[in-house]
């Protein structure tokens, strides 16, 4: 499997909607960080679908090397 590009070495804070399905990027190469847009077609990533549980602010990862996709888990650090 490919390295999927980094847009960026922090998390995006997004704000989300209790019960709303959002897909985020995982391949990095997406004009709409964190969410995809499509641009993994013909990759070999696949957006990592999660639905809300509560409006809320999330931490998504934004260097794409997080053990806890989609979530930020701090490996922008290492």
């Amino acid at each position: 499997m490919s390295e999927p590009l980094s847009p960026q070495n922090k998390p995006y804070a997004s704000e989300v909607e209790a019960g709303k399905t959002y897909y985020w990027c995982a391949c990095g190469r997406s004009k709409n960080q964190p969410f995809c847009d499509g641009s993994h077609l013909g990759t070999d990533f696949q957006p990592v679908e999660f639905t809300a549980e509560k409006n809320d602010t999330v931490y998504l990862c934004g260097c794409k090397k997080t053990g806890d996709m989609p979530f930020c888990d701090g490996s922008h650090n290492k």
